[in-house]
């Protein structure tokens, strides 16, 4: 019987008759109906930072569930858990004065901050300042303003009309951002959105200085920079964010994901005190709100998880591991489906697939996931790569055998 459940970014008909099903968790493992192990090359989505089983996450939410599972922070109710994790949050936070606005994915999130900015300058009545900026091969969710400010091309198509006000600019040069200051008028400009390392557009490392560059851009130019670390927060950089491994001091930062290693969803926004001030001291209200912001089940996982990543020493892990990664991953340099490995900053990385074998045979990288699969290691294709990015948890003996098991993988689907 096919399956009644519609999986996201799949092409159903090939999937509703072979789903691949999982059905346990433990460690840096996830098994199947045969229970089958496989290591979790991939942290699921970006985001199983802490790895599975960890009981520490999973008793702080059963014992939350039995105090209070839910309840609305509309208006002037709150709860405890939500409160303690905005308080642990805005601590870490590289800005000053930190607000955090809570949301249940990292494409409410995108939505919350691209609405604020726009709103922000409205409340200081420069109400022009409305054009949102995000860069070529970026992705931002699947939300209104995330499709809209889509760098993957195939991201999006075949909508209709989306959000109006939105530009893209170059990846890797920040003086595309003045260019376009320039043409449109720098008074009209509001944000522009930065993933400190591109993730689901292929896994592309910041040119030298690109940050701090577009950091410096922002403010000469009045606007603000957003800095989307939906996937690279949380210790995937080594860092509880990202931007603070460049010395980058943003307005925003979006989150989600690793804040509880995707045990409950949950995702936010940290504000700096300065953009969060006209609403926190001068009346303004912001009229906007997922049902469940704040959602005290989420932020008891969300607690839990910050802590079990802080007292493991797991942050700082997404730096010390990216050398090994990296190293993993090059052992796969020489195989003629490679056309460059990317790597080394963060515990992330991408194999990019050679153009004229992808063109001349279109499920090459859906062959090296399925030979990766048979060997016990499940990996993502991108658009043209297939990316990796495993727990923190991860050992170096793990990362060794998956860059052995890439090898055989790309030498088999090679045949």
């Amino acid at each position: 019987m096919a399956t009644s459940f519609w999986h996201p970014f799949a092409n159903m008909s090939d999937v509703k008759d072979k789903s691949f099903t999982v059905v346990r968790g433990e460690g840096n493992y996830v098994y199947d109906k045969e229970d089958r192990a496989y290591f979790d090359a991939t942290a699921s989505l970006w985001y199983a930072n802490a790895g599975y089983g960890r009981r520490e996450i999973i008793d702080a939410i059963k014992n939350q569930a039995e105090l209070l599972a839910c309840y609305s922070t509309f208006g002037d109710i709150t709860n405890e858990p939500a409160e303690e994790l905005a308080d642990f949050v805005a601590q870490r936070s590289p800005m000053e004065n930190s607000k955090v606005f809570f949301v249940s994915g990292g494409g409410d999130a995108i939505e919350t901050a691209a609405k604020l900015a726009r709103k922000y300058f409205h409340e200081l009545g420069q109400g022009d300042r409305t054009l949102i900026v995000s860069r070529k091969d970026s992705y931002h969710g699947t939300h209104g303003f995330g499709t809209s400010l889509a760098g993957i091309a195939p991201n999006r198509v075949g909508w209709g009309d989306l959000i109006s006000g939105v530009a893209l600019v170059d990846r890797d040069d920040p003086e595309d951002l003045v260019h376009l200051a320039n043409s449109v008028g720098s008074d009209k400009i509001a944000a522009i959105f930065v993933e400190p390392v591109i993730g689901a557009g292929g896994v592309h490392l910041p040119t030298e200085g690109y940050l701090e560059r577009i950091r410096e851009i922002t403010k000469e130019i009045g606007a603000l920079m957003i800095v989307d670390s939906v996937i690279c927060g949380f210790g995937r950089l080594g860092y509880w964010f990202g931007p603070e491994r460049f010395g980058v001091v943003p307005d925003m930062i979006t989150f989600a994901k690793g804040i509880t290693s995707g045990y409950v969803p949950l995702g936010g926004v940290v504000v700096s005190g300065e953009i969060a001030d006209p609403f926190f001291n001068k009346g303004a209200t912001f009229r906007h709100g997922p049902t469940y912001a704040g959602h005290p089940l989420a932020a008891a996982a969300g607690i839990a998880n910050c802590q079990f990543l802080e007292n493991e020493g797991l942050i700082a892990k997404g730096q010390e591991l990216e050398g090994k990664l990296k190293e993993a991953l090059d052992a796969s340099s020489d195989s003629p489906l490679i056309e460059e490995v990317r790597g080394g900053l963060g515990l992330l990385g991408a194999l990019e697939f050679d153009t004229d074998r992808r063109q001349s045979d279109p499920s090459i990288m859906a062959k090296v996931q399925m030979e990766m699969r048979s060997r016990g290691f499940l990996v993502r294709p991108l658009v043209s790569s297939i990316a990796v990015s495993p727990p923190l948890s991860v050992t170096e003996d793990e990362i060794e055998r998956l860059g052995n098991a890439f090898v055989d993988a790309l030498k088999a689907a090679d045949r």
